[in-house]
């Protein structure tokens, strides 16, 4: 339990402020976590409504090893919080005129990708192989660097396989060199949008996703994704973190280069509070911080800075219950039915509402039966759109759903829609509204070979001395690990200045 007399005030109970109060807690810190929902998770919250269970945002289980090893250095493990089950099929791939299951089992893949590509199973090996290795050193390695300096990556096994990594190809590049057939570069191509930018744009050692995706699998947590923030927020609480929930910071007060307090107003009552503290880390939406909770002249960017950054897509998300249950489909599928090529410039090059976009569904009562009624389905839909869109209606809304929906049925070959007894949608204003979201994004800044480690934002204000940053705008990058591992990494770089 903390009995030190240094304290640190974090901005947000996402996953990346939880890890970094985790942390900072167990090396005696005391810890104060300021959350302006009424509950921890961030975007990866929960809602209930009519019997179903919602997780709002994240819905894929990746890299179960980082899990482990988060809970491992608190002398626990996941399986203390939550039961785990592998998917198979991991995931199900909808093509122009037929669908793919991909097998959970190695030798199956292997198999199914000989039976449409001769050689296809022999040059997976030697992919994953390579996968393998960038795994190893990037996860191992280069993920767990604060990003203050090149001096950092004079690791001698990054040196010595800088070229093995891969660094200045494209994953485009990189896949084309091992499979010619459409389908099957679509889905090596698939896991790097996870890190919010074109194949073409994203460094080939980013085939690490693959080894994530292939080796690793694809998982579900027993009850959905909230599981992991119940446990991470009862692990936070077990080592003496305080939580103020219903709770925004609106000024962070600066005096001769240092944070002295942060002003806070309350959700109910509208009370204001002012907290004190050595160190503060912003855990909420970095450009929020900066350009809205500090003055002008304490702000380490510019808006031209900001403006120049490539953003990882925002985001349609639709929240459906049925009363019916759906028939032979995977917990998770992804319609890659139409032109990514198209969708993918309307979301990065030309940026515009997509006319065919593609999507993904998610249906998690397959799985767990208690994220909905007894004879009910519950689904979780995605259109990856453009940051910064504007025109985010309720009819356009409606619009993208019925041409999805009409999607689902006809590949499915069941109804839908007359079946829908709850439904919910979040959007790019949603995005902003409820997180601040800079330009509405979903998953934060793109992770291009510009846009990578020391070319992030800092993870530490470069105007002010004891303001910190954590989370999917800063190192190592966007989704649930990275998080994790990003709170851990300003953690250990907090505690080392100020030993």
């Amino acid at each position: 339990m903390p009995n030190s007399n240094k304290n640190v005030l974090v901005i947000g109970a996402g996953f990346a402020g939880l890890s970094a109060a985790t942390f900072l807690a167990q090396k005696g810190w005391q810890v104060t976590v300021v959350e302006k929902h009424d509950m921890p998770g961030g975007r990866a919250r929960k809602f209930e409504a009519d019997g179903f269970v919602f997780d709002m945002g994240p819905s894929w289980y990746w890299m179960p090893d980082v899990f482990e090893k988060y809970f491992s250095k608190f002398g626990k493990q996941v399986s203390d919080y939550y039961n785990l089950k592998r998917l198979d099929p991991s995931y199900t791939v909808y093509f122009d005129e037929t669908h793919w299951d991909m097998p959970a089992n190695y030798n199956q893949l292997k198999d199914l990708l000989e039976s449409v590509e001769p050689g296809a199973g022999k040059a997976l090996d030697q992919f994953m192989a390579e996968a393998e290795y960038k795994y190893n050193v990037g996860v191992g390695k280069l993920v767990h660097k604060p990003g203050q300096s090149i001096f950092e990556f004079l690791d001698w096994e990054v040196i010595k396989g800088v070229f093995k990594l891969d660094i200045f190809k494209s994953m485009k590049k990189h896949v084309a060199h091992f499979f010619k057939h459409p389908y099957i570069q679509s889905i090596m191509e698939f896991p790097v949008l996870f890190l919010g930018a074109l194949p073409q744009d994203t460094p080939a050692l980013y085939s690490l996703m693959n080894y994530a995706d292939i080796k690793g699998g694809t998982w579900y947590p027993e009850k959905g994704m909230y599981s992991i923030v119940n446990a991470m927020y009862e692990l936070a609480v077990e080592q003496g973190v305080q939580f103020c929930f219903g709770e925004e910071v609106k000024h962070i007060e600066v005096v001769n280069g240092f944070a002295k307090s942060a002003r806070t107003i309350k959700k109910i009552g509208n009370e204001q509070k002012e907290y004190f503290f050595d160190v503060i880390i912003g855990a909420g939406d970095y450009h929020h911080i900066e350009t809205k909770l500090l003055d002008t002249k304490y702000q380490s960017y510019t808006d031209k800075y900001w403006d120049e950054r490539l953003m990882a897509p925002s985001s349609i998300l639709y929240y459906v219950g049925l009363n019916k249950r759906i028939e032979n489909v995977s917990h998770h599928n992804l319609f890659f039915d139409t032109d990514f090529g198209v969708h993918g410039k309307e979301i990065y090059t030309d940026p515009s509402w997509p006319k065919e976009p593609l999507f993904y569904a998610s249906v998690p009562s397959v799985t767990d039966p208690t994220v909905a009624p007894e004879g009910h389905e519950n689904l979780f839909l995605l259109i990856p759109i453009a940051a910064g869109l504007k025109g985010d209606t309720e009819e356009v809304r409606n619009m993208y759903f019925d041409k999805i929906v009409t999607r689902l049925e006809a590949r499915w070959g069941q109804s839908i829609k007359d079946a829908i007894v709850f439904k919910k949608s979040f959007g790019v204003t949603d995005f902003v509204s409820e997180y601040h979201s800079f330009k509405g994004n979903a998953y934060g800044l793109a992770n291009t070979l510009m846009q990578t480690a020391i070319l992030k934002p800092s993870c530490r204000s470069r105007k002010i001395n004891n303001l910190y940053y954590t989370g999917q705008l800063t190192v190592p990058g966007p989704g649930v690990p990275p998080s994790l591992i990003s709170g851990e990494v300003v953690a250990e770089l907090v505690n080392t200045n100020y030993k």
